[in-house]
This record gives structure tokens, sequence and C-alpha cells, in this order.
């Protein structure tokens, strides 16, 4: 199998990991969205696959979540804004790895990526219900961003301990 198929399935399988992992646990939050798991799986792509396939595998399988769950109005906004989550994670990391320890590396982009993705989804919501009432979802979408980077960090520790590479 060459490599550009080798990506591609891989790529493919994590956007289905990160379907399911959004999927899975699903708690509304205030405004018509929902708090669940699948931000751990975006920040895994965006730190074990390249860019274009992680920007690909964590918007297609987050945008799949949404249209499997009946939220088909964030279909495309969730699609853009958690593919710039792993393309955030991948370039933070790469940038921050050279400076500072592994784990610092894997919290500070993870910390970067959960902004971009609070922040998008406020802008998001704004538009569509006014800023004041989006302003609801910011504590809800934090501690997805939290719990994502707290379990994201985990598998990716486990990982590499395992010697499990995904390029």
């Amino acid at each position: 199998m060459n490599t550009k198929t080798k990506q591609l399935a891989i790529a493919s399988l994590v956007a289905a990991l990160v379907c399911v992992a959004t999927m899975i646990i699903k708690i509304p939050s205030p405004l018509k969205g929902y708090i669940n798991l699948g931000d751990c799986v975006v920040l895994l792509s965006g730190w074990m696959l390249s860019p274009a396939y992680a920007f690909l595998a964590a918007g297609i399988g987050s945008a799949l979540a949404d249209l499997f769950s009946g939220y088909l109005v964030y279909a495309p906004v969730t699609f853009i804004i958690k593919g710039l989550m792993a393309i955030i994670a991948f370039y933070s990391f790469k940038l921050l790895n050279k400076k500072f320890g592994n784990i610092v590396c894997r919290i500070t982009s993870g910390i970067v990526a959960e902004i971009i993705m609070v922040l998008g989804y406020y802008i998001f919501e704004g538009f569509m219900y006014g800023f004041g009432p989006s302003a609801v979802n910011i504590p809800a979408n934090s501690i997805q961003g939290v719990t994502g980077i707290i379990i994201g960090v985990m598998l990716i520790k486990i990982f590499e301990k395992s010697k499990i590479t995904l390029k």
C-alpha cells in the first residue's frame, strides 16, 4: 500500500473515531448545542496526523456527528472549527516542542485549539441567537475543551508509550 493510500485510510479511521467519540456522550448545553468527548480525538488528530489529514479527519468526523445527531445547522461551522482546531494543535505543538517539554506543549497547543473552538461557536451562535444569549454556552464549551485536553493528553501519552503512530 502506498503512503498516500495509507494516510487516507488512517485519516478516515480517525474521522470515524471523532464521530463516535462525539456522539457517544452528548450532554445538552444551554443554547441548542451539546458537550461531548470528540475534542480529545480532534486534538489527537492534530498531534498525530499531517495538517491536511488532521483538518479533514477532525472536520469531517465532527460534522458527521452533527448531521447524525440532528444538528444540521451546526455541521458546516463544526467542520471548519474542528478542522482548524486540529491544524492549530499541530502547528502550535510543532512550534513549542522545540523549546519546552512534551506535556507542556501538548497542554498549551490544546488550550490554544480549544480557545478557537469556544470563540468559533460563540461567534457562530452570536449571529444566530445574539451575542448576549450565545455567551451562555461559553462555560459548557470550556468544560468540553478542558475535558478534551485532559483525555487527549492521557491518550497521546499512552500512544507514545505503546509506540503507536498514525503517520
